[in-house]
Order: structure tokens, then C-alpha cells, then sequence
């Protein structure tokens, strides 16, 4: 994966003030970062310095400014500080500032101010209580550009999976799936795979809903009725795709070398072998949108928040991803 330093920075918010990401984006500046703005409350980071002994020389960045190397460079809107964080305990405060710090960064990509945006975790409680009514990032994410169609990726080194529903109780996943939405999400998935990951040909496989796939009807119809006539379709498409598989074997195939990524019909059904493989280094990326955006593939950790044990992996590893995909949108003039 190309991660060399971009022309335009990218734009990193802070997350939850209480929870892991100050702590996270200090670890993440220990190694020099020329091309990252933090978009957040530089009074959160100089406490969360003081408070875990990290040296960091933090200072203030207005687009079109250079960064001052050895610098963690912060944009701040001044309706969104945080003066009364305190960690592991999210306020409605917490939700409105990690609320600002999105729309700002989104603001400022879409000006060309920031050439992407990588997000620290929130939660969807304190953003729902600070007035954000959203049941989490990318569907924010999604508004805020005006994007009908998008989706959810979990990108590793080992594994791809993107997801036809996303925040959907397992209740409510049979009877939300249609032929449009699990085809449209195979062509974003071989859209982003071509044009954000640099696949010439990728082969993505598609997760049945059932148990061995129905099992020729005897488990299920999904398979037959809906998932089995969008793969035709993608496939009518010139699209190479595959399926549906049963779900305990296509992770399998895919880790093996079989498929460059794998379509799934609900979040648990990607989620659980993805972070089986990519617990510390997995990024969520939203596709389908106009901007890059990048993420950490866990949540806010508030059990050890301000306690200078949390892992900035899944942090490093969001960061040189949107780089490459900036990059590979670059070259294809996107």
C-alpha cells in the first residue's frame, strides 16, 4: 500500500473528547506526520498530553497553512470546545463538539482544504444526545454529502468486506434486503475495489443469508429469490462475482487468496471475522462518497480512557489507507 505524504493534508478528527482518540492521535503524531490536521479542541490534546506525559508541541492551523513539521497542527471551530471532558463519561457537550469536528472536516475536504478525512471512534448515544440524530458515522457522513447510495468497508490486509445492511437489527435484515440494494452494493464494492484499493479485475464473492445458503431453498429464499438474481445482474454487468456461498466458508475462501473481497448481508456476518483477522490494524471506510474518509475499526474504549494503554494500530493503519486512496483516485482523476 503506496502511504507516501500527501500535497494536501488530510484531516483527522478527534472522535469523542472522553473517550480513546486524543490519547490515539498523540500516539500517532510520536512519529512525525506532515500531512495530517487534527480537527478537534486543542485543549482536549494539550490535557491529555499533560495528563499521560507525552511531549507535543500543538498549535493552531487555518487552511491553506503549511504544517510546521515537528507540529501537531489543530483546527478548531470555536462553537465546539470541550473545557469540561472528562474521561470515560460521555455529555451531550461531548456529542455536539464531536459532531462540529465532522461537518468541519467534511467542510473543509469539500472546499479542497483537505484533500481526505480519517475519523477517531464516537459514540452514537452522546452524538444522538448532543443533536446529531444519526445512527453513526457514515450515515452522517452520507447527508453531509448528499450521497444516496454509499456503504460500509472493512479493509484489511487479508480481508474485505462490505455490508448490504449496516446498523440493522438482525430482526429487521430478512425483510430489508431487495435485489436493488444487494446489487447496488456489489457494484460499489467492485467500484471502490477498481478505484480506491487499485484492482484491475477484482473478484468479489457474496455472502448468502441463511445457513449453507438456503440449502436450496430448505433453509431460506433469500438466496433463490433475491441475493441469487443481483449476483446474475452484476454479472450481466461484466462484474466478477460469485455466490451466494455459505457464510461459514467464504471468509475461508476469501483469506485464502480465492476473492479480493466479500459482500455480506448484515454487520455481524462481516464484522466477526473481520476483527477475528483484524482486531488491531482493520479500517472502515465509507464508499460510494465524493470525498475519502477513512476510520479506526473500534469504538471510543471509555474502561481506558486517560490511562495511556490504547493501541493507535487500527489509527496508523486508517491513515496510510487514505493516503493510498487519495492517491489512487488522483490517478484516475477522480
Amino acid at each position: 500500500m503506496e502511504t507516501s505524504c500527501l500535497h494536501t493534508p488530510l484531516g483527522l478528527t478527534l472522535g469523542c473528547p472522553a473517550g480513546i482518540g486524543p490519547e490515539l492521535v498523540l500516539k500517532l503524531f510520536m512519529v512525525p506526520q506532515n500531512d495530517i490536521v487534527v480537527i478537534g479542541d486543542a485543549g482536549v490534546l494539550r490535557r491529555c498530553a499533560t495528563s499521560l506525559a507525552f511531549p507535543a508541541k500543538i498549535v493552531e492551523w487555518q487552511a491553506g497553512q503549511d504544517i510546521i513539521p515537528q507540529t501537531i497542527p489543530v483546527h478548531y471551530p470555536q462553537d465546539a470546545v470541550c473545557e469540561q471532558a472528562h474521561w470515560g463519561k460521555p455529555t451531550p457537550a461531548t456529542g455536539r463538539a464531536m459532531g462540529r469536528w465532522i461537518e468541519e472536516a467534511v467542510r473543509l475536504v469539500q472546499s479542497g482544504a483537505l484533500s481526505g478525512m480519517v475519523t477517531c471512534p464516537i459514540t452514537k448515544t452522546s452524538l444522538n444526545d448532543g443533536g446529531y440524530h444519526f445512527p453513526g458515522h457514515t450515515e452522517m457522513l452520507a447527508q453531509l454529502c448528499a450521497s444516496n447510495e454509499y456503504g460500509m468497508m472493512m479493509a484489511g490486509a487479508s480481508l474485505k468486506v462490505t455490508l448490504v445492511t449496516i446498523h440493522t437489527p438482525l430482526s429487521a435484515v430478512a425483510s430489508a434486503l431487495t435485489m436493488d440494494s444487494v446489487f447496488t452494493t456489489i457494484a460499489m464494492t467492485h467500484k471502490a475495489l477498481t478505484g480506491d484499493f487499485g484492482y484491475v479485475a477484482p473478484r468479489v464473492a457474496v455472502a448468502g443469508l441463511n445457513p449453507h445458503a438456503g440449502e436450496g431453498g430448505m433453509f431460506g429464499d433469500e438466496e433463490r429469490l433475491i441475493i441469487g438474481p443481483a449476483i446474475r445482474r452484476a454479472q450481466d454487468a461484466g462484474m466478477m462475482v460469485s455466490g451466494p456461498y455459505p457464510p461459514d466458508t467464504v471468509f475461508n475462501k476469501a483469506t485464502s487468496g480465492e476473492f479480493d473481497g466479500v459482500v455480506c448481508m448484515y454487520h455481524d456476518q462481516g464484522l466477526i471475522p473481520f476483527k477475528l483477522l483484524h482486531f488491531s490494524d482493520g479500517v472502515n471506510v465509507t464508499f460510494g462518497l465524493p470525498i475519502v474518509r477513512t476510520s479506526v475499526d473500534h469504538g471510543t474504549a471509555y474502561d481506558i480512557a486517560g490511562k495511556g494503554v490504547a493501541d493507535p494500530a487500527s489509527l496508523v493503519a486508517a491513515c496510510d489507507m487514505a493516503r493510498s486512496i487519495v492517491l489512487n483516485r488522483n490517478r484516475q482523476g477522480k
